[in-house]
């Protein structure tokens, strides 16, 4: 079987044997009940790690948003968030469709925040002409790019002194974290809990970077998270035996966070191994994301590349700018042959291109 080296993202990793082992053999119950032992525990794991009062386990990332989103806003109100966030680009404008919830989406800056001045600029007076505007959602990492601490805690206390809650998008937040503690402890819990008390409620996503097959969770106040629990029984997300996918996530935190480093470092690798090739612009990669933008004639080539990796085992997504992800499945063979495989499309075009082999 041909080796098959895939960076589409983060979440098409397979579980572990050893987080198959601990899904075997979780103690289970019913959920909708609230008896189920593994769903529990996680729950309090996360919401313990984080520092908040509770927890709530979720189907996916998409439902955990709109969960904080519909526990912080009534209809009627609104939330300031990024036009490249996840929540507003990417869920399918499910705050709107479920809860009449009205967006206010703001620019990006270069670094993924949104400035100060149009947060504040975006509050809208308290008048029936206006939306109320109750909320203010970030997301770290967004893009692969981390939010700086400092960023987040300017942004953060100018909507507590407006009177806004504060949502954090968390999906890959131990990629910030782990990417916050490289140049200084090394604590990625300790520096994700940091990131995770400048806000109200944070979405964790257990999918991603941790490596586990489904999963998130939703972080709060005890009475935020019973709000969220009825959106999530509105919005079908109650489960019965859960803990099966609550023990793959409890693992995860148990076993992959401190390793998130070495996906980073895999980013890296390939970033620089696609480094000074003709019509390629590599953006320097902050964690386990690398983004290649083609230019000029380049740019026309996107789908025949796309087509060349994906015939020598290397999946990819994008057209004219790339997306890289690294994960738990690939290592630095697999970096490797994606290099070679996109270096020999641009350098060898002119000349016949061996198959791809397996190395196995």
């Amino acid at each position: 079987m041909a080796t098959v080296v895939d960076l589409r993202s983060d979440t098409v990793t397979r579980p572990t044997p050893g987080m198959m082992a601990a899904m075997a053999s979780a103690p289970l119950g019913d959920d909708v009940f609230g008896d189920d032992p593994s769903v529990n525990a996680l729950q309090e794991k996360i919401a313990a790690m984080l520092g908040f009062e509770a927890a709530l386990f979720v189907p996916t990332g998409t439902q955990s948003n709109l969960c904080a989103i519909l526990s912080h806003c009534q209809r009627g109100d609104e939330y300031i968030v990024g036009q490249m966030q996840h929540c507003y680009r990417w869920e399918g404008g499910g705050g709107a469709v479920f809860g009449s919830v009205q967006p206010q989406p703001l620019e990006h800056q270069p670094d993924g925040s949104l400035r100060l001045a149009d947060i504040e600029a975006a509050i809208k007076p308290d008048d029936p002409h206006f939306a109320r505007t109750r909320l203010l959602a970030l997301e770290n990492t967004l893009a692969g790019k981390l939010l700086p601490l400092a960023y987040i805690e300017q942004a953060t206390q100018l909507a507590q002194r407006k009177g806004l809650a504060r949502h954090l998008d968390g999906a890959r937040l131990f990629n910030a974290a782990a990417a916050q503690a490289a140049p200084s402890d090394g604590d990625v819990r300790g520096q994700a809990r940091r990131i995770a008390q400048c806000f109200d409620s944070v979405s964790v996503c257990f999918s991603k970077g941790l490596g586990a097959p489904a999963g998130s969770a939703l972080c709060g106040s005890r009475e935020l998270i019973a709000r969220a629990r009825r959106v999530r029984k509105m919005a079908g997300g109650a489960m019965r035996q859960a803990g099966l996918l609550a023990a793959a996530a409890s693992y995860a935190l148990d076993h992959h966070v401190d390793r998130l480093a070495q996906d980073h470092a895999l980013a890296q690798r390939l970033a620089a191994g696609l480094a000074n090739l003709p019509g390629v612009q590599v953006e320097t990669p902050q964690t386990n994301m690398v983004f290649v933008d083609l230019v000029g004639p380049a740019r026309e080539q996107s789908k025949a590349l796309l087509a060349h990796l994906a015939g020598r085992g290397v999946l990819a997504t994008g057209l004219y700018r790339l997306r890289f992800a690294t994960h738990l499945d690939l290592d630095a063979a697999g970096v490797d042959h994606a290099i070679a495989a996109i270096r020999q499309f641009f350098e060898t075009s002119d000349r016949p291109i061996p198959p791809f082999r397996s190395t196995t």
